[in-house]
């Protein structure tokens, strides 16, 4: 899929502690084009830059531990200010525990590069926000502005992020559930074009919401994308069998749930 923005458009805020890391960074969006770029050591420097230019056009990218806050904190921060909450958010970070990178994820955040990382990792999280920053259009206007899409996540951060990719494209009738339960209601009453589910959910969660949908909804031929951040590959494997249409992990780059929508379009 092409990308509409090229790297040196950007406008990276780095916001890194370490002297070192940061040079090395830095070093590293200057060699893929980068022209702008910013330095902070403190999550309440950057998100006072931030308010101060609007967070507009800016991209941040963050290690996990600064002197201040968690890297999970200042992507939450971000997401409660109306003017920051669609700014791209690419975390840095060698923790891999799921329960520390879970809020990450869930915020809606463009990557996670693991360290150690190299040039190519890094260019792919950047063109991730490019692409996130300014959508292709290379959908039909028409056939998209009439798609129902039925949004099910129990994460608010998660749903608002997703609702601002869809809007992006244009797609307007959004219909949000907050679990698989509130979800088969919805399917009953309302006919859909996409479901968009998160697995981890509670009352309902996304493989028994499939499972509803391939065996007793009158939808059962509707597209199901799953987005998870979830790991265990025997889960994932029941969801594929559940009969999903695709898997997406969280976090995820956009221009992995368009594709999914143009393909639907062609069914």
């Amino acid at each position: 899929m092409a990308l509409t923005t090229s790297l040196a458009d950007l406008s990276v805020l780095l916001v890194e502690p370490s002297q070192m890391q940061a040079h090395l960074v830095t070093r590293m969006l200057k060699n893929q084009g980068v022209r702008e770029i910013k330095l902070h050591q403190t999550g309440n420097a950057a998100l006072a830059d931030l308010a101060m230019n609007g967070g507009s056009g800016w991209v941040v990218i963050s290690s996990l531990y600064l002197p201040d806050m968690a890297g999970t904190e200042l992507v939450s921060a971000m997401r409660s200010q109306d003017e920051l909450e669609a700014v791209p958010f690419i975390l840095v970070s060698s923790e891999t525990r799921p329960q520390v990178l879970e809020p990450v994820r869930q915020s809606g955040a463009c990557s996670i590069v693991a360290k150690p990382f190299n040039e190519q990792q890094l260019s792919r999280a950047l063109y991730a926000a490019a692409d996130y920053l300014n959508p292709p259009e290379d959908i039909d206007v028409a056939e998209i502005e009439s798609l129902r899409i039925l949004l099910v996540d129990d994460s608010k951060a998660s749903r608002r992020h997703l609702r601002r990719l869809l809007e992006e494209l244009g797609i307007e009738r959004i219909t949000e559930a907050v679990d698989g339960k509130e979800a088969v209601v919805l399917l009953q009453e309302t006919m859909v074009d996409l479901v968009i589910t998160d697995y981890n959910m509670p009352e309902m969660d996304g493989r028994e919401l499939t499972e509803y949908i391939r065996t007793q909804s009158w939808q059962n031929t509707v597209p199901v994308l799953m987005v998870t951040s979830e790991q265990n590959m025997g889960r994932l494997a029941a969801v594929e069998r559940a009969g999903v249409s695709a898997i997406c992990d969280k976090p995820f780059e956009a221009g992995s749930i368009r594709k999914l929508i143009s393909d639907s379009l062609r069914q």
